[in-house]
């Protein structure tokens, strides 16, 4: 199982904010708002963070994905 944050992305998108505009509201680093975009862990405090910037639940902005299972 893993994260997905393309509901963040798609909030974003919707609310006409870029991903500078989200650092800027949260006062992150661009690493944390980097690794988000290529799907990384981020620690649990940068996404409350934007939770409260954008007025939002966890939910809202993160999504759990089943990874698929290969037989070998």
């Amino acid at each position: 199982m893993s994260l997905s944050y393309n509901r963040l992305w798609k909030l974003l998108i919707d609310r006409r904010m870029t991903k500078q505009d989200l650092r800027k509201i949260t006062g992150l680093s661009s690493a944390p708002i980097a690794k988000l975009g290529k799907g990384q862990n981020v620690n649990t405090d940068v996404l409350i963070r934007i939770c409260n910037a954008l007025d939002c639940d966890l939910h809202d902005i993160v999504e759990t994905v089943h990874d698929e299972k290969v037989d070998t």
